[in-house]
């Protein structure tokens, strides 16, 4: 029986609802930062798989036709075409946009030089998380595309990132991307909760560092509001005129960069002697570097007119939107096929990250106490996720004492500047590896 991927987006908010549930009451999924969507999404799917293993055959579309669904991100030329999309396509787009719409040049600069530095090296370590998975792939003889799917794009992006890629993975030949990309980027998630307390613990421990400031300061700035979808959805009415506005500069973005996407991935790269291929440039990367402009020139004339959290709150309704309705839509059983080499490489990804926030994040921040919490931060979401960085540093801060510094450059770079950064990485290898 074939489900109609409507269905996956009317559950969707109950399935965040159930995922918001499940992560309060049981602590393991609290601790290590398991996202509510994905939570309550891999319930479904492993439902669906349950049903089919005792004789039920199920299944859940996720692709739609309905040209009213579809017109906000496609193009003209593409939409007369009813094309057959993912339902989720319109949040996707949506969250990168968010991204786009953040990426702010005063933020960034509000941290100083720290931030440039931390942002490099987060990109030096997106390229070697490429390289290793590519590398590993090759030397088990499994597929090339699995290496780069757990790379930095499972690694460093996480599940918005491992799922939002899935579609050019799939075009590109890699067959179950989306349910492989999922497992890493949980795999990840996890791992970077477990090593980022001993790596950061260890240098404060092995070299007697001491906070720079009173050991009250890292109250304030680890605390954290109540958060969730109705959360968001009372905080976006509370914005009244506001959020209407920005609901109006997102749609744009999001019509306008379907065609800047477009036009990109018509240019055709000549090979010598072969048939030119066409760029790999992601749905989503047209509207997310348009929002990086308007950002940037709302900021230049100083109007204050674009906030950032409005544009932070969409996006986390959008990022959750998006992720219940993939999560329930993956196929566990593609998972089987590619476990054993997608748990071998994540296992030395992990290990390559605590070796090099040990030896090249911990040092390039200035060896000192703030740089140890900051290697801590760095195991979070060069592992996954900007919140499991936030929860390392809190628990190192709360044990050893307050950096300020580490609280302020870790979130800017993960949260504001990476993502835009990470998805250039996988762009290019994507081509490279075509």
């Amino acid at each position: 029986m074939l489900i109609s991927a409507w269905w996956l987006l009317l559950l969707s908010i109950p399935v965040l609802l159930l995922g918001e549930f499940l992560v309060r009451r049981i602590s393991f999924l609290s601790k290590y930062n398991i996202p509510a969507p994905v939570v309550g999404g891999l319930l479904v799917s492993f439902g669906v798989l349950f049903a089919n293993l005792v004789g039920v055959e199920l299944n859940l579309g996720s692709k739609v036709a309905a040209k009213w669904w579809t017109w906000l991100v496609t193009t003209e030329i593409e939409w007369a075409k009813v094309p057959n999309l993912d339902v989720h396509r319109p949040f996707l787009v949506a969250f990168f946009t968010c991204i786009g719409l953040n990426a702010s040049w005063d933020l960034a600069k509000r941290g100083g030089l720290q931030v440039f530095i931390f942002l490099g090296i987060a990109a030096v370590m997106g390229v070697l998380q490429n390289v290793i998975g590519l590398g590993m792939a090759k030397l088990m003889g499994a597929p090339t595309l699995l290496g780069l799917v757990c790379g930095s794009t499972t690694m460093t992006g996480g599940h918005a990132t491992a799922l939002g890629f899935a579609g050019e993975f799939e075009k590109a030949g890699f067959e179950g991307a989306g349910v492989i990309g999922a497992a890493a980027a949980t795999f990840g998630l996890i791992a970077g909760g477990l090593i980022g307390g001993p790596v950061g613990g260890g240098l404060i421990r092995k070299l007697n560092l001491k906070p720079s400031v009173s050991r009250e300061t890292h109250l304030q700035m680890g605390e954290t509001s109540e958060s969730g979808i109705w959360q968001d959805f009372r905080a976006l009415a509370g914005y009244g005129t506001k959020f209407l506005l920005h609901v109006f500069v997102l749609l744009v973005c999001i019509k306008l960069g379907s065609w800047i996407s477009y036009g990109i991935q018509q240019i055709e790269i000549p090979r010598a002697g072969q048939e030119s291929i066409k760029l790999v440039f992601p749905v989503y990367m047209g509207a997310l570097l348009l929002g990086v402009a308007i950002r940037n020139i709302a900021d230049a004339v100083k109007k204050g007119w674009l906030r950032t959290e409005i544009v932070d709150t969409l996006g986390s309704v959008t990022l959750g939107i998006f992720l219940a309705i993939a999560m329930m839509g993956l196929n566990l059983k593609d998972l089987a096929q590619a476990a054993m080499p997608m748990l071998v490489i994540v296992s030395v990804q992990v290990i390559a990250l605590a070796a090099f926030t040990r030896f090249v994040t911990f040092r390039a921040m200035g060896r000192d106490f703030d740089a140890a919490v900051m290697a801590g931060g760095h195991c979070g979401f060069g592992l996954g996720a900007t919140p499991n960085a936030v929860a390392n540093m809190k628990a190192l801060v709360e044990r050893y004492g307050s950096a300020p510094r580490a609280f302020l450059v870790v979130p800017i770079v993960g949260a504001f500047l990476h993502d835009f950064v990470n998805a250039m990485n996988i762009t290019f290898f994507l081509n490279a590896v075509k």
